[in-house]
């Protein structure tokens, strides 16, 4: 059989296994039925399929996946990564968000790109390739659009006591800009997002004396931070950027110097800083005007540097579709700042125009031929 019969016969089910994953309600945290549809797509491959729930409210419980299929003792393990979360539909639909509909060549509903889709693809990908290749792993999250906290770190601990740490990773995240296969990420900026204070006395606005107005400090404080110079970016890496995002005193009373001053802000960093390093400069700026700062890190700055993995990820992509994608670290973050600390990691996945939007939707042949590239990616990693 010729490999493009091999692959049409493969990938076939591309569009309805997405549509089985969509129909499925699953707005972060997500658990229950949108895994009961993956399991019965994985199980009758020969995946043994490790759900467990993690955390509790406000964040949780989220449902986590780790779906295995053994190959020999020695041969390669090649591991699918992604989340079956979604963000809340909003309003303004022109078909249900839940309900997916085709119409023309496109497949409408939330997750179609983002990523249920790739989800289903990659399910597709592995439904013919020979079990003693290599092991094959799906790391699935119900955690990812949400806080992250009970997702992929929870299923990376579980996945070290197994013992079962794949060679290679590769996130489903939709890495393409204008059409399929034009960018993969190889690596990603770091997040941090900080909270500032700054405590004053209340007081009557005409007897300033007897107050202490902490705007004009949080005021100071937000300018020599925003004009912060951070870096002229690197060899992989756009340069780190410093937004101010949120400012809060609320104060209902035009009379009244407030007592308390708050804002927000969120820097993205390459890996010339640490989520720590940055903390601390920007705390030293804030005590220096008489405020505080919190610092949440979000993920580290990573790279998986050009090599074997891209080259075979490339390779796939130019040889199924004619593309040759961009290696790229722009964009935001994704569990990928996680599962680099189990394997080397890149993300590639379909075209990321209406991800988050209302009218969510997938080109149908895109789906059919991310398929086909994955299936190809991992025949030659494991070969």
């Amino acid at each position: 059989m010729s490999s493009a019969a091999m692959g049409d016969a493969t990938v076939g089910s591309a569009v309805d296994l997405a549509e089985r994953l969509m129909a499925c309600e699953s707005v972060t945290p997500a658990r229950g039925a949108v895994f009961d549809a993956l399991a019965e797509m994985l199980e009758p491959l020969g995946f043994t399929c490790h759900r467990f729930i993690s955390g509790e409210a406000p964040d949780g419980p989220v449902e986590n996946c780790f779906a295995l299929r053994k190959g020999p003792e020695g041969t390669p393990h090649f591991a699918f990564a992604g989340h079956l979360d979604v963000v809340p539909p909003g309003e303004g639909w022109h078909s249900a968000p839940f309900l997916p509909e085709r119409r023309g060549d496109l497949l409408y509903g939330r997750g179609a790109v983002d990523m249920k889709g790739a989800i289903a693809a990659m399910a597709a990908a592995v439904q013919d390739i020979p079990q003693d290749a290599g092991s094959i792993s799906f790391i699935i999250t119900g955690d990812e659009e949400g806080p992250a906290t009970y997702g992929t770190r929870a299923l990376i601990d579980f996945i070290r006591e197994q013992g079962d740490i794949p060679d290679l990773c590769l996130v489903g995240e939709p890495t393409s800009v204008n059409r399929l296969g034009d960018m993969m990420k190889i690596g990603r900026r770091g997040s941090v997002n900080i909270w500032l204070e700054v405590e004053g006395v209340q007081g009557h606005v005409a007897y300033p004396h007897l107050a202490d107005n902490p705007v004009p400090k949080l005021v100071a404080m937000l300018a020599e931070l925003e004009a912060l110079h951070l870096d002229n970016g690197t060899e992989w890496f756009q340069a780190s950027n410093l937004e101010i995002t949120d400012l809060e005193v609320g104060n209902p009373a035009h009379n009244v110097i407030p007592g308390k001053a708050k804002a927000r802000i969120s820097i993205r960093f390459n890996t010339t800083y640490s989520g720590a390093k940055l903390g601390e400069m920007v705390s030293a700026i804030a005590e220096k005007h008489g405020g505080t700062a919190r610092p949440v890190i979000s993920g580290e700055p990573f790279l998986t540097p050009p090599g074997d993995f891209s080259h075979i990820i490339a390779e796939s992509v130019e040889a199924e579709i004619g593309v040759v994608p961009e290696a790229s670290t722009s964009g935001g973050t994704s569990d990928a700042r996680f599962l680099k600390d189990l394997c080397p990691v890149i993300e590639f996945g379909l075209v990321n125009a209406t991800m988050h939007k209302r009218d969510e939707a997938v080109a149908m042949e895109d789906l059919l031929a991310l398929a086909r590239i994955y299936r190809r990616i991992t025949m030659a990693v494991f070969s």
